[in-house]
């Protein structure tokens, strides 16, 4: 159990959270949830000591560890994987370096006998003699290979260092455990055994993600951030948004009532107020007014950018047919005899097990690279927008968001250009900045109004969910679902994919494999 009493952070003038309340107790997976910005990763933080809070106080039960899921890839470069995953339990790593420093001794004393002894009582109930083994059996289960355990993590690609930080963090079964963002860069294996491992977890999980489909599967509950409070729903991330929106529209249509409510006895009070036969009743309801109250509606901090694809025309029969594509990329081969159609009600959504795989069919079909074999065919009637997995290209220039995005308008009128920058979330001055300052989620927003600017009846999307919050994710996820047009698309936004592909075409390094259907389908296939 951990409970936050009376927590208040501030940074400057700027209040993130205000007098939080909130207890988070054993066998539950609770999902931290809000807008960007609402401060969950710090919420994290003041949890688990690493930001003392502006007033108010963290409790954890006596005797019980917590154990979170590190940000720094680059933290254990000197450290073999296998010690990585077991310093997850500090005390029983602290333990197991002291041990072998004391028998390896050359002059082994009684005293060094007697601390020897407690060490190695202090081991054995932290299950100290099969730390390696359960730490093999966890890096085996996210992937990392036993011919990998005892290399140093610097010897390791970025995606690998991910699953092995994550492991440490799920080591020696802790009594809290709080995970940020912990499915970035796993792959679907990992992701489905991760599910499965929360989902049995019988201790305490803080988990942060932008994964609708994954807080969907493991949480129990829902503490949302926003409002400067936060505030816990029981169920999962689609009864919390069920939930809280009925609450608002319930909240809303009693101060539409109030307010039908207040006009009458206004008016009333107008009318008979000098009325000498009606003085009583006009005081009665003034008095009635008075003690109506509305309910106070605060702004939240979630935000929607509209999205909305339109192609210009319809996609004719004929869309595209992709023949023996093959590409080799620095001595790999990552496309090997790649075939399909292309039909004009497709929404196909692309796997592999190789990412680059993907990026480079999509990188071809698009016109930004030559395959080594192979053609690609289109239809006379299709046009189609690009979006790129790796997109900073497009902002190396010094212009401000509305000359950047007049380059891709047929309208060049800065007042289009600005209402349509302010439905994707970029108002006043903010349409203004220069686009090479822009974050990540930023940048995504813009090429998503490039590609809503195009007029496209085919749409390439590599990766759109990236860098963008719940509530992009959200929109973004609307506005392909209404597409009237052709998707291809790669996700690791699991709900997404589901909800908007109606055929999967798989990239096994032997085969091209094509699928009718949605990706739980697929799935359930393998």
């Amino acid at each position: 159990m951990i409970e936050a009493s009376n927590v208040t952070l501030r940074f400057g003038k700027r209040v993130l959270f205000e007098d939080v309340n909130i207890k988070f107790t054993k066998g539950n997976c609770y999902g931290l949830i809000g807008a960007n910005g609402a401060g969950k990763s710090t919420f994290l933080k003041v949890l688990s000591g690493e930001i003392e809070p502006s007033k108010g106080e963290v409790h954890m039960d006596k005797g019980e560890r917590l154990s979170v899921l590190k940000q720094d890839h680059f933290a254990f470069e000197e450290y073999t994987v296998i010690d990585t995953v077991i310093m997850g339990n500090s005390e029983l790593y602290r333990i197991m370096k002291e041990k072998d420093e004391i028998y390896a001794k050359p002059d082994f004393s009684e005293a060094d006998g007697m601390r020897a002894a407690k060490l190695e009582e202090r081991f054995s109930e932290l299950d100290g003699w099969n730390a390696e083994s359960d730490a093999a059996v966890l890096l085996n289960n996210l992937g990392i290979g036993t011919e990998n355990h005892y290399k140093y993590m610097r010897e390791l690609e970025a995606k690998e260092k991910v699953k092995v930080l994550l492991a440490q963090a799920l080591f020696g079964n802790p009594d809290v455990l709080l995970l940020d963002e912990p499915t970035n860069d796993l792959d679907l294996k990992a992701i489905q055994w991760l599910q499965d491992f929360l989902i049995d977890f019988e201790n305490t999980v803080i988990v942060v993600s932008h994964d609708r489909y994954f807080l969907n599967k493991v949480c129990t509950n829902i503490a949302d951030v926003d409002f400067g409070k936060i505030k816990l729903y029981p169920g999962n991330y689609d009864f919390w948004h069920e939930s809280s929106q009925l609450a608002l529209k319930q909240m809303k249509e009693a101060n539409k009532k109030k307010e039908e409510k207040i006009k009458e006895l206004q008016e009333f009070i107008a009318r008979f107020s000098a009325n000498a036969s009606k003085s009583k009743q006009a005081t009665s309801r003034k008095k009635s007014l008075e003690k109506i109250e509305l309910d106070e509606i605060k702004p939240s901090n979630r935000k929607y950018p509209y999205i909305d694809f339109k192609p210009d025309r319809e996609p004719g029969k004929e869309v595209l047919v992709v023949n023996n594509i093959s590409k080799t990329i620095d001595g790999q081969k990552i496309l090997n005899n790649v075939s399909f159609v292309v039909n004009r009600e497709d929404k196909i959504a692309f796997l592999a097990e190789n990412e680059l795989s993907k990026t480079a069919l999509f990188q071809i079909i698009a016109g930004e690279m030559e395959p080594d074999e192979g053609e690609i065919v289109w239809g006379t009637t299709i046009t189609s927008s690009y979006f790129p997995k790796d997109n900073n290209y497009l902002f190396n220039v010094d212009l401000n968001l509305v000359d950047w995005l007049r380059q891709y308008s047929k309208e060049q009128d800065e007042t289009y250009i600005r209402g349509f920058l302010g439905r994707m979330l970029f108002s006043g001055e903010e349409a203004l900045k220069k686009v090479n300052v822009l974050s990540g989620g930023e940048k995504v927003r813009c090429v998503l109004s490039k590609l809503m600017l195009s007029g496209a009846n085919l749409l390439i999307f590599d990766e759109p969910t990236n860098h963008l919050d719940m509530e992009s994710i959200t929109s973004l996820n609307e506005g392909m679902s209404k597409y009237k047009g052709v998707i291809l698309f790669t996700s690791h936004d699991h709900q997404l994919t589901q909800t908007v592909a109606n055929k999967i075409i798989d990239l096994k390094e032997e085969k091209t494999i094509v699928k009718q259907g949605t990706y739980d389908e697929y799935l359930e296939l393998q």
